[in-house]
Order: structure tokens, then C-alpha cells, then sequence
């Protein structure tokens, strides 16, 4: 799975520490809330995923 998410952008959001597992688990977070959200509009007969889809 490629890395989702962006590490640095994630430091200076969050303003603090950050464990490495935690990265993992975000990442993963992240895909299965994509996953969904394409399901859904394919559901929905729509081949672009859009905000509502979430």
C-alpha cells in the first residue's frame, strides 16, 4: 500500500510528537475511508468520488 499520507504535514498539524506506529495507523484510516467513499459512488452509479461521499 503506498503511504497515504504526508509525515511532516502531519508533525505540523498535530504541533507535538508523534509516534512512528501512529503514522501506520493513519494511513490505514485514511485508505479504508477511501475505499469507502469510491464504494459509495460507485453505488451510486458515479465513477468520481465527491465530498458527499464521505
Amino acid at each position: 500500500m503506498a503511504d497515504l499520507i504526508v509525515k511532516a504535514a502531519v508533525r505540523d498539524a498535530i504541533d507535538g510528537n508523534v509516534s512512528g506506529d501512529f503514522y501506520d495507523a493513519l494511513d490505514e484510516e485514511v485508505h479504508e475511508l477511501l475505499n469507502e467513499a469510491a464504494r459509495r459512488a460507485e453505488e451510486n452509479t458515479r465513477k468520481t468520488v465527491q465530498a458527499r461521499d464521505l
